[in-house]
C-alpha cells in the first residue's frame, strides 16, 4: 500500500482504519506529519517503522515504510534530493526489508510540485533503485499524472503496477471525488502484480486528500 496522509490531519485513527482493513504486509508513507503520530500508526496496526532520521537543522521530509511481521526492517536510510524550494524538501526512504529466504528493498518517494525538479528526482530515485541490487517497490506521491515526464522516466526502467493489474482508471487525487492518478506503485522486473486497486468507502474519503493505492505482489522465486 501507498498512501499520502496529509500528516493525519483528517484523523489518525481514520487512516489506521484503512491500513487495518487491507492488512498490507507493506506500507509507503508520504507527509507522515509529526514523529509521535507516526509511532502511533505503527502501534495501532501492529507494524514495525522506519521513518526519516533525525534532522535538527534542515526541514523533514516525512515519508515512511512500515511492514508487518514476519518481515522485519533490517536497516533503513534517507536520500534527500537536490532542491531550490527549501520549504519543500523532498527526498527517498528506503527500507531492506526481509524475512527468513527472502529480501527486498521499498523506497517511498514524494516528488516536487515544480516539473523540473521532478524529473531531476525521478532520475535520482531511478540510479537508487539500481545501486539497490534486490527486487524492489517503489511507490509514493509523484504529484504528476500518467503522461508527465517523471512518471513517464520511472514507467521506461520499472514497472506501473496499475498498468499491470489495475481494475479502474486510479485515480487518487482528490479523495472525495477523484480526478487525477498521481499515486503510483512501481516494481523491478520479476517481481510479480496480481491485482492493484484504489480503494473507496467513508474512511478513504475522510482520512486523507488522497486515496491510498493497494497492490499484490510476489517477489521472485517467493
Amino acid at each position: 500500500m501507498t498512501y499520502n496522509v496529509r500528516g493525519f490531519r483528517d484523523g489518525l485513527d481514520r487512516v489506521a482504519r484503512v491500513v487495518s482493513h487491507f492488512e498490507p504486509d507493506v506500507v509507503l508513507l508520504n507527509e507522515t506529519g509529526g514523529r509521535l503520530a507516526l509511532r502511533r500508526l505503527a502501534r495501532a496496526v501492529a507494524m514495525e517503522v522506519a521513518g526519516d532520521p533525525w534532522s535538527p537543522f534542515r526541514r523533514r521530509v516525512k515519508d515512511a515504510v512500515l511492514v508487518r511481521p514476519p518481515w522485519r526492517i533490517a536497516s533503513s536510510f534517507q536520500r534527500r534530493f537536490p532542491t531550490k524550494r527549501r520549504l519543500y524538501p523532498r527526498g527517498a526512504l528506503v527500507a531492506d526489508i526481509r524475512r527468513a529466504g527472502a529480501r527486498f528493498h521499498a523506497v517511498a518517494t514524494h516528488l516536487s510540485l515544480h516539473p523540473g525538479e521532478r524529473r531531476q528526482h525521478a532520475d535520482l530515485v531511478c540510479e537508487l533503485v539500481r545501486a539497490l541490487h534486490t527486487p524492489a517497490v517503489i511507490a509514493g506521491d509523484l504529484n504528476e499524472r500518467p503522461d508527465g515526464g517523471a512518471v513517464i522516466a520511472l514507467g521506461t526502467r520499472f514497472r506501473d503496477a496499475w498498468l499491470l493489474a489495475g481494475d479502474t482508471d486510479g485515480e487518487t487525487f482528490p479523495a472525495d471525488e477523484p480526478t487525477a492518478r498521481i499515486d503510483y506503485v512501481f516494481v523491478t522486473e520479476g517481481v510479480r502484480v496480481g491485482r492493484a486497486v484504489v480503494p473507496g468507502g467513508p474512511d478513504v474519503r475522510g482520512a486523507s486528500d488522497h486515496r491510498p493505492v493497494v497492490a499484490a505482489v510476489a517477489l521472485p522465486d517467493v
